[in-house]
């Protein structure tokens, strides 16, 4: 039998091809897990402080027996609840019961694939990285109605209707605050004038970032668009439904709201996505307008300061986490403290901030920076 060398060699290629697409298969899982437990880390260090900082206002001592510190509060929580009788409504919707945890969880999750916690460290880098977590967290609140109509309880239905609502008044302001941003990066780069629907349009979380590390602190759109930032910040906490805006699951009126009949695990998904969606609030808040991973005082930076610009490698990444996670817990500090400052809102006092105020305002504010961006031309 005669065996062609060139059939061999074309077998070889193939095989050892194939073997190294697989290894770059598992590699490419390996940021993904990472990412995942520093999520996982993340909600139960903001547990941890929510009650920490609660009890302080409250003056109390709050956990203080699970761990030291009460550090291991969360954890023993969150086993409570993996750990409870999953209960059905026997007249319910079953499959739409089961399934609205998960989108509301799933969609919050995929958010955190275009947030940068350094230059490189980012899963994907993509041109449209702000409006494409507009549009997955959009997908959040079809799971909580969901929720609510599969639960055949007027409360639940009730909170699910609310959350749909609440979502639609209030993305609307949040995505035109995130569209003066981009106008505003896109102009400033190119000196020629970006219409909203044009393709060339660039939402890179990454090219923000780098735009407002210029000129330091000074740099930042906090102080380019504070109208923005403050209507940005109203409608992250409305999107978080944390207090004042957490009319879905207003205990006094909906007894839990679309989480009326959940228990278990089911319920451990809902508080789960909860504080997943106020993280992802607190570090696109950081992106946006207070410089990501970039802190430099003008004509002093920090990097060449402390000479971390030589420093590559791990701890290089190691400061740039650090510096957007601190910021980040600083937005987080201020809704814990807003949630025990501010009393919850009526809906109907809620809807009307959302379209009779911060909607007018935010068009306002994209008007005057696409005016003031053609002016400065």
């Amino acid at each position: 039998m005669i065996i062609d060398t060139t059939e061999v060699q074309t077998i070889n290629s193939f095989s050892t091809s194939g073997f190294f697409k697989e290894v770059y298969g598992l590699i490419w899982i390996i940021p993904i897990l990472t990412l995942i437990l520093e999520i996982t880390i993340g909600v139960l260090v903001i547990v941890w402080l929510e009650r920490e900082i609660s009890a302080a206002i409250q003056q109390r001592i709050g956990p203080e027996n699970a761990g030291p510190l009460g550090i291991l509060q969360a954890i023993a929580d969150g086993t409570k609840l993996l750990l409870k009788e999953d209960l059905l409504p026997s007249r319910g919707d079953i499959r739409l019961f089961s399934v609205g945890p998960s989108i509301a969880v799933i969609s919050v999750l995929l958010s955190y694939l275009v947030i940068p916690f350094g230059y490189r460290l980012v899963l994907a880098d993509l041109g449209i990285g702000v409006f494409l977590w507009i549009a997955i967290s959009s997908i959040a609140p079809i799971g909580l109605l969901m929720s609510g109509y599969g639960s055949n309880n007027k409360y639940s239905f009730s909170g699910g209707l609310r959350a749909a609502a609440q979502s639609i008044s209030y993305e609307i302001p949040l995505t035109l605050c995130v569209l003066s941003i981009s106008l505003r990066l896109e102009i400033g780069r190119n000196d020629q004038v970006v219409l909203p629907y044009d393709s060339d349009l660039d939402s890179s979380t990454v090219d923000i970032v780098e735009a407002q590390s210029k000129y330091g602190f000074w740099g930042w759109n906090l102080w380019r668009q504070p109208i923005g930032f403050l209507v940005f910040l109203i409608s992250s906490l409305a999107e978080c439904e944390r207090l004042p805006f957490d009319l879905p699951e207003a205990e006094e009126e909906l007894v839990a709201g679309y989480q009326t009949e959940y228990s278990g695990i089911k319920y451990a998904l809902f508080y789960l996505a909860s504080y997943l969606n106020l993280l992802v609030s607190s570090l696109f808040v950081t992106v946006l307008y207070l410089g990501g991973w970039n802190f430099s005082i003008p004509y002093i930076p920090i990097p060449e300061l402390f000479r971390i610009n030589q420093m590559a490698g791990i701890f290089g990444m190691t400061i740039d986490i650090f510096i957007t996670l601190a910021k980040a817990y600083l937005f987080l500090f201020i809704s814990i403290t807003t949630r025990w400052t501010l009393p919850r809102m009526r809906i109907d006092q809620l809807l009307n901030l959302g379209w009779k105020f911060l909607l007018p305002i935010s068009l306002g504010n994209l008007l005057l920076t696409t005016s003031s961006q053609l002016v400065s031309l």
